[in-house]
């Protein structure tokens, strides 16, 4: 979603926002201090050190409202300028607001506010019969706090940036071990069948031919061989249940659990799920997602579903601040829509540059043949919607023929269901 979002709202961000509150106020009047004493030695009268006080301590409030902050300052600052004619020291809190709105990205109003003041500055200078000399300092001053508030800008997206970095390689190396584990059990499962399956299938089927003939002679059927083919059977069932296991492709998590734990740090987060199909209706089931009762998706497919819930839901709560989430999942005839909107502060007509997240769940989607659109919505907020191509299968009753449909070629085929 979008990289340049403010964080979650949690317990520790609120502590860390409460501090970082105490300290602009602070240095807040520590400029407005500092300004004072300096204005006291041009004759200032209580009107400049009023302009001086309410300019110093709009700083403290640039946080919230960087614009608001910039301009109470500068217009304060300019008119204690005009009126008292005070030497260089009164630009400092000037040159502060220029440094914070340049920081959070307001470079152009930052420049304005700079120029303004400095207008203001040469004018009272010439009024008061100086050169310019100060004025052209103060540009200076002016231009190293743009330089400075860009840079510490940049930083920040670095460091943000290379902290999501670090998080996905750690993610993408549990999903490749993940995927090496399976790898390996499925090599495990084609040797144990192409070994061992059809080895015992024999003995089994000799076992039951001599059998056969021995009832068919009328003769007493040998118990080593009733055992035989007792033992035989035994062992083809448990074989077929640990091929089973081995070939089972879990995904990561239940989607209700991954919403659980969101809800548990903060996130305000509505999971809906709806069920287009003729074949059941409700949430619920056993697999990592498994919408509606009946309905289930492949293990591909689900796995898809549940990296994209838990990617959308993390930058939900690293990029759109105290926002409410809604989790969508429709399932339709052949069809899995998943729509993973917020309400946070994303704007359409600020564009959105993809992360690691947002281009590997492009890349999960687009493997099983899926559409994915990401991007501000136009009421603000984020959206992340993906459409993914799928059959349902109706789980049957025991014994029932089920009829599974191969997502990706469109073959089906037709086999019992066990009890």
């Amino acid at each position: 979603m979008g990289e340049e979002r403010t964080g979650p709202v949690g317990p520790g961000t609120g502590r860390t926002r409460l501090i970082r509150k105490a300290v602009a106020a602070a240095v807040a009047a520590v400029v407005a201090a500092i300004v004072c004493v300096a204005a006291s030695f041009a004759d200032a009268t209580a009107l400049d050190y009023g302009l001086i006080v309410v300019g110093s301590l709009a700083l403290a409030g640039q946080g919230a409202a960087p614009r608001a902050g910039l301009a109470v300052t500068t217009v304060c600052l300019s008119a204690h300028v005009l009126h008292a004619h005070p030497g260089a020291v009164a630009a400092v809190p000037v040159v502060g607001a220029v440094h914070a709105a340049s920081r959070v990205g307001r470079r152009g109003v930052a420049a304005l506010a700079g120029g303004a003041f400095l207008a203001a500055f040469l004018a009272a200078d010439l009024m008061a019969g100086q050169s310019a000399g100060r004025t052209l300092l103060l540009a200076g001053w002016f231009l190293c706090a743009l330089v400075t508030g860009l840079a510490d800008k940049n930083w920040q997206a670095y460091l943000r940036q290379t902290e999501e970095r670090a998080a996905e390689a750690e993610r993408t190396r549990e999903e490749a071990a993940r995927r090496r584990a399976g790898e390996e059990r499925l090599c495990i499962a084609r040797e144990l069948h192409d070994s061992l399956t059809h080895s015992i299938s024999i003995v089994k089927l000799q076992a039951g031919v001599a059998a056969h003939l021995a009832r068919k002679r009328g003769e007493d059927v040998p118990e080593a061989l009733l055992a035989i083919q007792e033992a035989s059977g035994e062992a083809m069932r448990e074989l077929r249940s640990t091929l089973d296991v081995l070939r089972e492709d879990q995904a990561p998590g239940r989607l209700d659990e991954l919403v659980r734990r969101a809800r548990a740090a903060g996130l305000a987060v509505d999971l809906t799920i709806r069920d287009h199909t003729d074949l059941g209706s409700g949430a619920g089931g056993g697999g990592g997602v498994r919408v509606g009762a009946g309905v289930a998706l492949p293990p591909a497919v689900d796995a898809a579903v549940y990296r994209i819930v838990q990617e959308a839901l993390t930058n939900a709560a690293r990029h759109a601040g105290p926002a409410e989430v809604k989790v969508e999942l429709t399932v339709a005839e052949g069809e899995l829509e998943v729509c993973v909107t917020d309400d946070g502060g994303a704007v359409p007509d600020v564009p959105c540059t993809p992360g690691t997240g947002l281009t590997g769940m492009r890349e999960r989607v687009t493997a099983l043949g899926g559409t994915l659109q990401t991007g501000p919505r136009p009421g603000g907020g984020f959206r992340v919607l993906a459409r993914i191509p799928t059959a349902v299968a109706r789980i049957p009753a025991a014994g029932e023929p089920e009829t599974v449909v191969d997502g990706a070629s469109g073959r089906a085929s037709r086999r019992a269901a066990r009890a």
